[in-house]
């Protein structure tokens, strides 16, 4: 094997440094922006003369050069600027760390596990009887011959292994889960001088790195809901808008259980985040809209779609990002009848809120 060692060079080094700490300004801006490159770095410019970001040896030019070099951005027929793949990665991986920070700074914790057997799983370090229909390769072999030595007699050979001096490791297994993401797009979503829009982003971001890097079995799909419903591939996210939409609640809750109906998984739960009580629904071809109160009608078919889920063993977590009287009333009689969870997050700690919920209902010991 051989090593190259060069000087060290400390421009060079403290150019990177420099690109990293603003391409993670830069990234969080494109969340913001919902994925428009060139708007986002007008803001990194704007900030960066403010701020003193800039300057001879490291100015905005070579910020915007470096993004081009190192394949984050790319031209468009145009001359505008987009993100590549490789841009969309970045985004999804900070999204993720991001997230994981917090919860590592203890911003939420928690866990719950479930009883089952089979499969294999990650080592707790605990023993346990063995029992009919446990793996083989789970038998803790040193352990269950302590018994059967014991019982040996001085100056035999042979050695009798009963069934009852079988002891296993007690494991812990990540169960496959298939989750669809209800996102609210309605027109509140970025009104009353909040975006909520960002999180939202962002945490639908993160939730696919994690499920594309870390639990391969999953299968995460996501689904917009304002007036009508929308299934939306998920490279689109980085760039999911609100519109002049009302909430259709119910016609989201449907399309999720048309999603997972065709997945495989034992486990199928729905992520729902909204702001808002629902105030649309789909009557006769037409979408029948009431934003005043709570319209009986809207919100008895909206509460439907909670039973079609249990029945159909399908959780439903809603994360509330606005603390709406009105709105917290509905979520209430809803997570009631679903029997699933409900959590005021605000905007603060959306993310954080929705991965432990995530990490928590998907394990299980075996």
């Amino acid at each position: 094997m051989r090593f190259r060692y060069t000087a060290y060079d400390a421009a060079r080094h403290g150019r990177r440094e420099r690109f990293q700490e603003l391409e993670r300004i830069f990234n969080i801006l494109l969340l913001k922006t919902g994925g428009e490159v060139d708007t986002a770095l007008d803001w990194v410019q704007r900030l960066g003369d403010e701020h003193g970001w800039f300057d001879e040896n490291y100015g905005f030019a070579d910020f915007k050069h470096d993004l081009l070099d190192r394949g984050r951005v790319a031209f468009v027929q145009g001359g505008g600027l987009q993100l590549t793949g490789q841009g969309e990665l970045r985004l999804r991986r900070e999204a993720l760390e991001r997230i994981f920070g917090a919860l590592a700074a203890g911003q939420a914790e928690g866990d719950h596990r479930t009883r089952s057997d089979g499969g294999s799983g990650e080592d707790l370090g605990e023993l346990r009887a063995f029992e009919y229909g446990d793996a083989l390769e789970r038998i803790a072999w040193t352990e269950s011959l302590v018994p059967a030595l014991a019982r040996r007699q001085p100056g035999t050979s042979g050695l009798e292994l009963r069934e009852d001096d079988l002891t296993v490791r007690e494991c812990e297994r990540h169960t496959g889960c298939a989750t669809v993401l209800l996102i609210d797009v309605s027109h509140s979503m970025v009104l009353y001088g909040e975006d909520r829009m960002m999180p939202a982003r962002e945490v639908a971001l993160a939730l696919l790195e994690l499920v594309t890097t870390r639990y391969r079995k999953d299968t995460l799909d996501l689904v917009l809901f304002g007036d009508r419903a929308e299934r939306v591939p998920l490279p689109k996210i980085p760039y999911i808008q609100a519109g002049p939409y009302h909430t259709n609640t119910k016609a989201g809750l449907r399309l999720a259980q048309e999603i997972l109906r065709n997945r495989r998984h034992v486990n199928k739960q729905i992520f729902m985040i909204t702001d808002g009580k629902p105030s649309a629904i789909d009557r006769d071809g037409q979408i029948y809209k009431n934003p005043f109160g709570l319209d009986e009608e809207i919100v008895h078919r909206t509460l439907d779609e909670a039973m079609a889920c249990r029945r159909a063993g399908i959780t439903v977590t809603t994360f509330m990002v606005a603390k709406d009287p009105v709105l917290v009333g509905f979520v209430e009689e809803f997570t009631k009848l679903n029997h699933g969870r409900a959590y005021y997050t605000g905007t603060g700690k959306l993310g954080q809120t929705l991965f432990v919920d995530y990490l928590r209902n998907r394990r299980s010991l075996i």
